[in-house]
This record gives C-alpha cells, structure tokens and sequence, in this order.
C-alpha cells in the first residue's frame, strides 16, 4: 500500500512539472520578438497580414518597389504625403504601425454591458440569412460602414441620374448587388467583400461626378488629330479616370506603377508619364503613343 501510494505521489508531481513545463514554454512563445524591421521575416510578416496577391498565386515579389506599393495600395496611404522613402527603414517603421493600429482596431472588444449598439448596414439585418454574405455584413462593423457610406453615394447619384435615359442606375445596382453577393464563392469572402464596395462606391462617385476632379485633358494618339482620348481624373479611393474615345467611354481604377500615372478599365488600359501616354482601347487592340495635347 505504501509502494502504491508513493508511486501516485511520484506521478502527480511528474504531471504538474509538465503542465509548468508547457505553460512556461506556451509564454515564451508568446513573448518572442518581432522579426527586425526591413527583413525578409519582417516583409513575410507584413505580406501576410496586408495580402499583396490575389488570393491565386499571381502578386509582386515580395519585398520589391512593387510590392511596397501595393502595401500602401491595400492600406490606403499610396500617393499619401508624410510616407518615407520605400527605401529607408522609416517606411518599415510607419507600414508596420499602421498594419499594428489596423489589427488592433479589427481585434474585437468586448463591450460593456451599457456600451451603444455598432451601427449596422442601410439594409435590415432581421431579414438576412444566417450564412450568407449580408450576415457577415452585419457582423463587421468596417463592412457595415461601408454599406452605410455606399448608401449615401447611390442616393447622390439617383439624385443626380432623375433624368437619365434610359434610367439604369438602379438596374446595375441590382446587379452589383447579386455580384457582390456571390462573393461567398471566393477564398477570401472578406476580402472580396470589402473591394466590391470600395471600387463601387469610387465608380459611382466618378461616374455622376460627386467629387473633384481634374480636367478633361486631351491626349492625340498616333499623330492623328482626328484619333483623340479625353481623360478626366477624380479624387475617389482607389484613384479612378473616365476615359472618353469617340462614342466610346471607359472607366479606369488607378493601378500600381514604378513611374507615372497607370489606370486599368475593363478592356481598355492608360500608363502615363510626364505628358506621353501609351493606350489601348479595347481587347485586343494594339497600344496606341498618344501625346498630351497643348
């Protein structure tokens, strides 16, 4: 009996020095330090929070001119003054603070028992499916502001659409809609989401011209004055362009670029830098040398 009880006594303390053994080693993990600013790890670190690629394999290498650039893209700030040379360790520094103030701000809290309701969308929530994607949109309080923010503009721009003909605001609305919702299809349905309305919201802004914007000027293609693209550039985010060609109008969201001024449409394309342009207007269309006209 003594022999079996100092065997029990024996194999409690050899599992309590176990479990303190993963405790300490669960702490020490939790404690580790960041990788350095700037380095390989760091910029792995950054990809992975912030997303450079498109969810299929395709993106910038990390850790390049472009890619930097698409973290300021995807992080609001591209184009941004106050942003330090992609060069300098000082741009490490602000990208890595303001990816710490996202993650901090999107790390649910939990509220207090008198703390106000989250605004919602501008749609009911009573009425949504468990599952679906306006579920999740009501459960995001960044997407919800989004549906929110989007409400306004397609009311300015019903507003500003009463006498269009024939009235097709609202029937692409719908269809917005219905591709937003097929979101639930994509790797990243958050993600999809949220992009859905940002280059919405920026395409209606542009398109019934309810922010600033410069312009138009006019670029002559081909040295042919009769083969002419007027531009129009509007302070959306993302950056977006109307181009105009003829009969032929194309709306273009602003893409990352080593150098100058590149906006990409459905089928048409502008990369410009310093007054010269190279455009193509339509699939399968050879690009064009276009130059800014005086």
């Amino acid at each position: 009996m003594a022999a079996r009880n100092l065997w029990k006594r024996s194999m409690i303390r050899l599992l309590l020095a176990t479990f303190g053994a993963l405790v300490t080693t669960a702490a020490l993990a939790a404690q580790s330090p960041a990788p350095p600013l700037c380095s390989d790890a760091w910029n792995r670190m950054i990809d992975a929070k912030v997303t450079s690629g498109d969810g299929r394999g395709h993106g910038p290498d990390i850790g390049s001119d472009e890619w930097k650039g698409t973290i300021e893209f995807r992080l609001g700030v591209r184009g941004k003054p106050g942003i330090p040379p992609r060069s300098s360790e000082a741009w490490c520094r602000t990208i890595d603070e303001l990816v710490r103030a996202r993650d901090a701000k999107a790390t649910p809290k939990p509220a207090a028992v008198s703390a106000p309701t989250t605004p919602g969308p501008a749609f009911d929530c009573r009425k949504v499916k468990s599952g679906s994607i306006e579920a999740m949109i009501c459960g995001d309080a960044e997407l919800s502001e989004l549906d929110r923010k989007l409400a306004g503009v397609y009311s300015a721009a019903t507003a500003r659409a009463k006498n269009e003909h024939p009235p097709v605001l609202r029937a692409e609305q719908r269809g917005w809609v219905k591709g937003r919702n097929d979101c639930w299809k994509s790797a990243e349905q958050r993600s999809c989401v949220h992009d859905e309305y940002v280059r919405r919201i920026a395409e209606l802004q542009a398109r019934y011209r309810l922010v600033p914007s410069r312009g138009p000027f006019a670029f002559v293609c081909d040295d042919n004055p009769a083969n002419e693209v007027t531009v129009t550039y509007f302070e959306t985010e993302p950056s977006t362009m109307i181009a105009e060609r003829g009969d032929s109008v194309s709306l273009m969201f602003q893409q990352v670029a080593a150098s100058g001024a590149k906006y990409q449409g459905r089928n048409e394309s502008f990369w410009e830098h310093q007054g010269t342009a190279t455009i193509t207007w339509g699939y399968g269309a050879p690009q064009m040398r276009c130059a800014l006209k005086r």
